[in-house]
């Protein structure tokens, strides 16, 4: 398995740039029908984000487009290491940075809460090389090692310490927060379990406290944030207004307040654009049962 994302980190960075850019939209189609029960995941998703009246055959069609966000974004990380910083900064443009620099000058930290959607690892690998920000950034641990070992080196030529969520996960948060540095965490799934219930996109689950209790124990800056892909292989980076950790409660009411307040926030990052979401596995109680 770990070979065959070597080749694939080859062959990405070897096509020509106009060919890569194409390449997502061709490969849609073949890998949605060829993943069925991926495909069938992904469209409950659309379903979710997307307006109420929305028909099926626009259902599809942004079910393929999600497929074809997933594709970019690998074939763009791959990329990555051959990018210079003139070109990682003219291919972004983020708006609100204000928010992240008014954080760090606080010398907290930051906490960056996304979705999986578009193409954060270009922000990433711009924030870490080109501004020189130390960036912590806490993924799910991949079998077998070997393969997650190769993300995690992968990851760190871009400048990102990868930490691998798990007992020790906290305690590595909380040091980089300390030291003022930017920690990225993906919280639109609960992957460890025993999340804080939650509505989200209309629907009841769980979502991590990590985030919550993170920023509640160390006043850091709680920021939504995505980045969206654009055309001609540009990207917007959108930066929220720092969510409100004031302790108002016990920690538990806060965390659950908190967390509430995240999940609206992602439900606002993901309809701003559900065909760039590429989350593919069950993340509300009914994907389970229905798939019994």
């Amino acid at each position: 398995m770990t070979a065959l994302y070597r080749l694939g980190a080859l062959v990405a960075r070897a096509l020509p740039g106009p060919i890569a850019r194409a390449l997502p939209h061709v490969a849609a189609f073949p890998l949605s029908w060829a993943l069925r029960s991926k495909r069938s995941m992904v469209k409950r998703h659309m379903r979710r984000a997307l307006p109420p009246d929305t028909d099926d055959k626009s259902v599809n069609v942004a079910t393929r487009k999600a497929f074809a966000s997933y594709t970019r974004y690998w074939i763009e990380s791959f990329r990555l290491p051959t990018r210079s910083g003139k070109q990682l900064a003219e291919g972004i443009e983020v708006p609100d940075y204000r928010y992240v620099e008014e954080a760090l000058s606080r010398g907290n930290g930051v906490i960056l809460a996304l979705p999986h959607l578009g193409g954060w690892e270009w922000a990433g690998f711009w924030m870490a090389s080109v501004n020189n920000l130390p960036m912590t950034v806490v993924v799910e641990p991949i079998e077998p090692p070997e393969l997650f070992n190769w993300f995690a080196s992968f990851r760190s030529k871009l400048g990102m310490k990868v930490v691998p969520l798990g007992s020790s996960a906290g305690t590595q948060i909380a040091t980089a927060l300390k030291n003022n540095e930017i920690v990225c965490l993906l919280c639109d799934r609960d992957i460890a379990g025993g999340g804080i219930e939650v509505s989200f996109l209309d629907e009841h689950t769980t979502l991590p406290g990590g985030p919550a209790l993170m920023a509640l124990r160390t006043g850091a800056a709680l920021l939504p944030t995505a980045v969206y892909f654009g055309p001609n292989g540009n990207h917007l980076g959108l930066v929220r207004p720092p969510i409100d950790v004031a302790r108002t409660g016990t920690i538990k009411e806060d965390v659950t307040r908190v967390t509430n307040l995240v999940a609206q926030e992602l439900e606002f990052l993901i309809r701003k654009d559900p065909e760039q979401w590429h989350l593919f596995q069950p993340n509300w109680p009914s994907d389970l049962v229905d798939q019994t």
